[in-house]
């Protein structure tokens, strides 16, 4: 698209926009500072460096499209690309299976910040910020339950491990002069009908209040919920009302993870509840079909609708943002590109939204003129705005990406076998 042609929407949309006042300039400012949570695990399928194997613990990859990253260079280097291809200064969401083990064992209640000191000193040289998560999956003592197993044994393995990732996140933070956020989520639950259900939610309990009593200002812990997992169909141990009353008492992050949830559910409506009880949200953005698939991420009305009823309850600064999608289906790089754009689309359209004349239109009782004005903010000119958005920050703009992929695809990804 060329240069003039995208500065002339813009301004035909800026004019548009301010007519119902709404302030595009300010729109793109905040999205520009608005930082997204880029998942490393998208570029090998959740493999990680431990033991090359796929996953197990209630979750799974699907698809088998050529061009894994096998390394930790070859996930650093997908990254790097991902970076030049959107707009804005991004984050990078690390699972503890991908720190740099250097080829040795090191088991999950022995790892610590040493294993991730190479990717603090990537991040830095590549204007990157860090985040990261315990791996309570894909090993021996995963089974169906961690840190709810009766096993005390297992269930120290794993409160343990926990608690080593929360002095990385911790160090991480440290260094960045930051805090990471780094999510707990465990995959515990049963296949068929227990009759034990408070007894494993009380072990929960007490091992997260046992991890989470170390005070550490580098890093913010949040922990998220899941409706179920493969081969855990019957009982998850954390589910949604867990975890909430879990957050609101402990005053922790909760964990929204759009995947998590019955596909009928209004994610949205859960945002204005939870942040009257919780001191922050992090948002794990996926697209479920059907069931928690980690579809890519794609701008359709519930991802739209969860932003905007965030900016709606003035919670955008209270909110971390990250993607949570593992697609083996397509180009992987692809998926990363759609799936970080089409959530900048997302925060966009909330910003645009003529939020202040709604609100009065409320307030005032006009019902009839606030669903007008709803409606038609939809057809108003938002691409032009996003566009403008991509060209300032000197990011492709439209589908100009789709070369640029096919691009590093030939050149690199369709090389590794």
């Amino acid at each position: 698209m060329k240069e003039s042609q995208i500065l002339k929407a813009y301004e035909l949309a800026k004019e548009r926009y301010a007519a119902i006042g709404v302030d595009t300039d300010k729109a793109v400012e905040q999205l520009e500072k608005q930082q997204i949570s880029l998942h490393c695990w998208q570029t090998d399928d959740v493999v990680g460096f431990e033991s090359g194997q796929a996953l197990s613990g209630g979750i799974q990859t699907t698809g088998n499209y050529p061009g894994r990253a096998r390394s930790i260079d070859e996930v650093r280097g997908d990254l790097e690309y991902v970076k030049t291809l959107l707009a804005g200064n991004h984050r990078v969401n690390l699972h503890e299976i991908y720190g740099d083990f250097k080829g040795k064992k090191v088991d999950r209640d022995q790892v610590g910040p040493e294993h991730f000191q190479s990717w603090m000193d990537w991040a830095k040289a590549n204007n990157f910020k860090l985040d990261f998560n315990s791996t309570s999956f894909s090993h021996p003592k995963s089974g169906d339950l961690s840190l709810a197993n009766p096993d005390p044994a297992i269930r120290e393995f794993w409160i343990e491990h926990t608690k080593r990732c929360r002095r990385i996140a911790d160090a991480m933070g440290k260094a960045q002069g930051d805090p990471c956020i780094m999510n707990i989520w465990v995959h515990d639950g049963s296949k068929d009908i227990t009759v034990n259900r408070k007894y494993y939610r009380e072990l929960l309990m007490q091992s997260l209040d046992e991890i989470l009593e170390e005070k550490l200002p580098g890093m913010k812990s949040c922990v998220e919920a899941k409706l179920f997992g493969i081969g855990l169909e019957s009982y998850t141990v954390g589910s949604m009302d867990f975890y909430e009353g879990y957050c609101a008492s402990r005053k922790v992050i909760y964990t929204l993870d759009t995947g998590h949830y019955e596909p009928t559910e209004n994610i949205a409506d859960k945002v204005s509840s939870l942040l009257l009880y919780v001191p922050e949200l992090m948002l794990h953005v996926s697209r479920p079909v059907r069931w928690d698939s980690d579809h890519v991420t794609i701008m359709n009305d519930q991802t739209l609708d969860f932003f905007k009823e965030l900016v709606r309850a003035d919670g955008l600064d209270r909110a971390h943002v990250g993607l949570d999608y593992f697609d083996a289906s397509i180009n992987r790089i692809g998926a990363y590109v759609i799936g970080a754009r089409a959530t900048q689309k997302c925060i966009l359209s909330a910003l645009l939204e003529p939020l202040a004349k709604l609100r009065e239109y409320e307030a005032d009782g006009r019902g009839f003129q606030r669903l007008a004005l709803l409606e038609e903010a939809k057809t108003l000119p938002f691409g032009a705005v996003f566009d403008y958005f991509n060209y300032k920050n000197g990011v492709p703009v439209g589908e100009e990406f789709i070369p640029a992929i096919e691009k590093y695809e030939k050149e690199v990804t369709s090389k590794r076998k």
